[in-house]
């Protein structure tokens, strides 16, 4: 057909004819060749009287054969994307955020992205891939390889998609946080009503890269939030999330319903789970090497009514040993506790609601007395930290390994150390108190109030008195408070009002800080957290009193005759530091009666110690919303 030696791939889509260079840097495929309107007539798209028609209507006006197929009804966008890519030989592409990574972008700098109309998409290994409107120019391809010391894989994009995404990644500072929480319900394409596909379905859709890329953001944006949790969980009609960052739930992203199947399915082929399973909760894990270093996720799924939630706990071996030093021990209690870990025998617990940081304080006991010259055994639910030198034992109550049969079989292994991970009926508290009595090192965990509670509890569990105050040799109560953002820190001058409801010891004024919220701590004010302690040391005087079987008020009050401070004193000593605030100290701690620290000087007060608000400038709670925030809530806490 003669008139159609006048369209080009150029007219078609990009107008730039191929340059001199060498490919010797390109995975580009070589193209099929063809011409556009051969191949949308091999495709049976068009028909040869509307390709005339088109041509003719393109003749003189200087426009693109596809634009002037598109205007006339004959094909759409996407045909004329498809048959371009197809006469080209380079895949096709719409751009949208799913497909490309902030962090790529600036690979290419700005000047040569608007001069070669390209923007970075993405990378893998020594990869970069690139949309373009114009792939087949080599000379481009070798200049941006040279740029970026990458091999280019061209792919082709529409000239004003280009154009668009160089304005939007460009223009301002990306972040990736942003980028996460942008992502249009569009962005990931899945089947109609994806609750009900079937499991080949699934499958496919699991190993689709836009779902492969978002599970990857989610899990490395929780990575670098230093995220405990990743909450993927489904409502009615969006699929939810969510973060626990410093303890609390922050939700980070929102799709449409229909992504959650794929992302679900996603999620447990990485942990080896069965995805055609779904009616039963499931358990596993995956192994990441992200930013240099390896991340253990434990992942648990659990049916709901509108669907499976799954919960991905961020175990990161450099964050969860933690050095006894680090822990945030007060002087006298470090030491109480380092004397308590360096006897040959005897029951150590710790205790603390759930989230309170026991785990950590464990490994960091155990860290610090390994050697070789002792044998450590740890039964623990699950195994969360691997360490050397550590025999470490997962419970598996299907297998009949139960903490109290596995303690069993243990102290037949010549154990000189023996953690339990939680003590948690009658049975492993006798196998525990019998082991401490006979030689060995037991270290575990409580769920009581404060370290008094621990007493009463073994007591309640059926535990005669005096094989308590025999074998107990301390006990450490802890809690995790939040810290102040050091970004947004300011200082007000609190309410007397405020110092007298949480018993201050102090009335003299002083100056405390508080965050005021920000991009850092999410608009918080807090960032990362910090352990309080309380020690309970078993002496000749304690061990006295435990065999009257005393109450839980005697056993404090005995308690408090020591120099070692309280929870809510460990609590205090981090407000006056400006470290926490008071309202964060309540939330976590259980109250009862005033504190028994003695005054200190809290430090500079200044002019605006005469008034009982914040100073000018600060965006500190005034009176009124601080005592709220005590009032609403007292007995807390998960730390």
């Amino acid at each position: 057909m003669k008139d159609e030696q006048r369209e080009s791939s150029a007219e078609a889509m990009a107008p730039a004819k191929a340059e001199g260079g060498s490919a010797g840097k390109s995975t580009r495929r070589p193209s099929s060749g063809g011409k556009l309107g051969q191949v949308l007539l091999a495709s049976g798209l068009i028909t040869e009287e509307q390709l005339e028609k088109a041509l003719k209507k393109q003749e003189g006006s200087g426009r693109r054969l596809g634009e002037v197929l598109v205007e006339m009804g004959c094909a759409t966008e996407e045909d004329i994307a498809k048959a371009l890519g197809q006469q080209l030989g380079v895949p096709h592409v719409w751009l949208r955020k799913g497909l490309v990574d902030p962090k790529v972008v600036p690979l290419i700098p700005l000047d040569r992205a608007e001069l070669y109309h390209v923007v970075a998409m993405f990378k893998v290994r020594d990869i970069l891939t690139v949309a373009m409107s114009d792939p087949q120019s080599l000379f481009v391809i070798d200049q941006l390889a040279s740029i970026t010391g990458c091999k280019i894989q061209p792919v082709l994009c529409r000239a004003e998609d280009v154009a668009a995404f160089t304005q939007e990644y460009y223009g301002k500072q990306v972040d990736v946080d942003e980028f996460l929480s942008s992502l249009d319900q569009t962005d990931v394409e899945v089947v109609a009503d994806a609750t009900m596909a079937s499991l080949a379905e699934l499958e496919e859709m699991a190993d689709g890269s836009p779902i492969i890329n978002l599970v990857n953001f989610m899990v490395l944006n929780a990575i670098k939030d230093e995220a405990s949790d990743i909450h993927i969980e489904p409502d009615r009609n969006r699929m939810r999330v969510r973060y626990r960052i410093d303890g609390m739930l922050r939700e980070v992203m929102s799709h449409k319903m229909d992504l959650h199947p794929a992302v679900i399915s996603r999620v447990k082929v990485m942990a080896n789970l069965d995805i055609g399973e779904r009616r039963r909760p499931q358990e596993g894990r995956i192994r990441v090497v992200a930013e240099g270093r390896e991340i253990d996720l434990r992942v648990s799924s659990l049916p709901t009514i509108t669907g499976e939630k799954i919960v991905m706990r961020v175990l990161d071996q450099n964050r969860g040993i933690v050095p006894l030093e680090k822990l945030g021990l007060a002087a006298g209690s470090a030491e109480a506790f380092v004397e308590m870990i360096g006897q040959p025998y005897g029951l150590i617990l710790v205790t603390g609601p759930t989230g309170s940081g026991k785990t950590t304080t464990l490994y960091s006991a155990i860290n610090l007395i390994s050697s070789l010259e002792k044998n450590i055994i740890t039964i623990e639910d699950p195994v969360e930290y691997q360490l050397n030198l550590i025999n470490q034992v997962q419970v598996n109550e299907r297998m009949d390994l139960s903490f109290a049969n596995v303690l069993r079989h243990v102290l037949r292994q010549d154990p000189d150390v023996v953690m339990v991970g939680e003590i948690r009926d009658r049975e492993t508290a006798e196998i525990a108190i019998q082991a401490a009595l006979t030689g060995h090192l037991v270290i575990s965990t409580l769920h009581t109030n404060d370290s008094c509670g621990a007493v009463t509890r073994l007591v309640d569990m059926g535990i005669e008195p005096y094989l308590v105050a025999s074998a107990m040799t301390g006990v450490v109560a802890q809690r995790l408070v939040r810290r102040i953002c050091t970004q947004c820190r300011t200082t007000f001058i609190p309410p007397a009002s405020l110092l007298q409801q949480v018993g201050w010891p102090d009335a003299k004024p002083l100056t405390m800080s508080v965050g005021t919220g920000c991009k850092a701590c999410f608009d918080s004010g807090y960032k990362g957290r910090q352990g309080i302690y309380e020690m309970l040391r078993v002496d000749t005087s304690m061990r006295n009193l435990i065999l009257t079987n005393p109450t839980l008020d005697q056993l404090r009050e005995e308690r408090n005759k020591s120099d070692l401070p309280s929870l809510k004193d460990s609590g205090f000593a981090l407000v006056r530091k400006g470290e926490t605030t008071i309202e964060e100290v309540m939330r976590s701690v259980f109250v009862e009666g005033g504190s028994d620290i003695p005054p200190e000087d809290a430090g500079e007060s200044g002019d605006e110690a005469q008034s009982g608000s914040p100073p000018a400038g600060s965006d500190a709670p005034p009176d009124v919303e601080a005592q709220a925030l005590l009032t609403s809530e007292t007995v807390v806490s998960l730390g």
